[in-house]
């Protein structure tokens, strides 16, 4: 029986997806030398390239050399060499599909221990509780900071495009530093960048502005956003719908729905609304409701791992169903679609109490089974999840150690 999951999907930009089925980004955390991608990201993106999705989208990569949501995070500025990315683009492309790289700010999600900046919209650090010393305290952004802000992320596309990459997707959702911005809980500006929604949009209008006018009419500009932040008095459903009428104008091809923050992670489904919680596709109730205005296609992720559910999203009217989890468990889950056949396989379940914690579980557990695509082993879903944290921090120690002797020799 044919499927709309294996229809094509033509953009604006003329870019036509093969089918309906992207892998999301995950944050890899496997830079090499240099803050740059190498065997072991070329490894992991050649074999999902043969899985058979119509869209790659890589994880995020670091506009500001100085600003990392963790020490082993890609880095593609106007310094970077271009030849580590053109493999990387090579390696995503090979299997027929697209590829996009997504570009991201972290803002106040830094790290405590990390060196450089911790900026935000204002001087309100990330509230975790007894965890919230994990992260450093930002400061407010200066207009001359904000700026440069965006004319950074217009370089990082422009060079991915000469790179070879498809499209780059605008990370603004999952607290991030554009989240940051369009939160009224954390932007407490009184300036042109605060207080309306329209101004506290302002920096995200203004990055795909720079963007699409950096890049080519043919080259897709994608925008990641919250459907929900998931936290009272936050940006909200009805926020998501007049910011997507706000980026239609600008050029952009496509929003992905997500939801939540470090603060309340549910897009590793743990939300702090219980009702989104036990089920797949975290957000779909929010998307029902945004795809009935929305001028733009929209691509929802969060939580689907079965075809059913696939299905049931592109019913709603959502253009392309993303996949994380699913596809670090199951590198050639769309193709086993195709052949009517499921994963079988799932991710241990994390079921600790504290929420920081298990979400930090959560995403070591996807980033352990990456790491062993990227070797050429099969994924171990059955990884305990304090096996796989504890894991990640050594390695992440041993990245620190080499991120900071880069950056100071920069």
């Amino acid at each position: 029986m044919a499927s709309e999951l294996f229809s094509p999907l033509s953009l604006r930009s003329g870019q036509v997806l093969g089918n309906r089925i992207a892998k999301a980004a995950m944050e890899e955390n496997m830079a090499g030398d240099g803050q740059l991608p190498d065997g072991q990201l070329l490894s992991l993106y050649r074999r999902w390239a043969t899985g058979g999705t119509g869209l790659l989208i890589t994880g995020n990569v670091m506009v500001h050399a100085e600003a990392l949501t963790g020490p082993a995070g890609v880095v593609l500025d106007d310094a970077a060499p271009l030849e580590p990315f053109t493999e990387w683009a090579k390696a995503g492309k090979s299997g027929g599909g697209a590829m996009w790289m997504q570009i991201n700010h972290p803002g106040r999600q830094i790290q405590a221990d990390m060196p450089g900046v911790v900026w935000g919209p204002s001087a309100v650090g990330v509230d975790l509780g007894r965890h919230s010393s994990r992260f450093g305290r930002p400061v407010a952004m200066t207009p001359e900071q904000i700026e440069a802000t965006v004319t950074r992320y217009a370089v990082t596309a422009h060079r991915a495009e000469k790179a070879g990459f498809d499209g780059v997707e605008v990370h603004a959702a999952h607290g991030y530093l554009l989240s940051q911005f369009l939160s009224p809980l954390v932007n407490q500006r009184t300036d042109e960048w605060g207080g309306s929604l329209e101004n506290r949009a302002r920096m995200l209008l203004d990055v795909v502005r720079a963007v699409r006018a950096a890049v080519a009419p043919s080259f897709a500009v994608a925008v990641k956003l919250n459907s929900a932040d998931f936290q009272r008095g936050g940006f909200d459903a009805d926020d998501a719908r007049q910011v997507i009428a706000m980026l239609e104008p600008l050029g952009a091809d496509l929003v992905e729905l997500s939801g939540g923050s470090y603060e309340s992670p549910a897009m590793s489904g743990r939300p702090a609304d219980a009702r989104t919680q036990a089920r797949e596709a975290y957000f779909l109730d929010l998307a029902k409701d945004l795809v009935k205005t929305s001028p733009l296609p929209l691509m929802l992720t969060g939580g689907i791992t079965r075809r059913d559910t696939a299905e049931l999203v592109l019913a709603s009217g959502v253009a392309l169903v993303g996949m994380g989890t699913a596809l670090a468990v199951t590198p050639d889950l769309p193709d086993r679609w195709r052949h009517g056949r499921e994963a079988d396989r799932q991710l241990r379940p994390v079921t600790w109490s504290d929420k920081a914690l298990a979400s930090a579980a959560s995403m070591a557990q996807v980033r352990h089974q990456l790491r062993r695509i990227a070797r050429g082993s099969r994924p171990k879903p059955n990884t305990r999840p304090a096996y796989a944290l504890l894991t990640e921090q050594r390695q992440q120690r041993r990245a620190l150690r080499r991120y900071r002797a880069w950056l100071s020799a920069s």
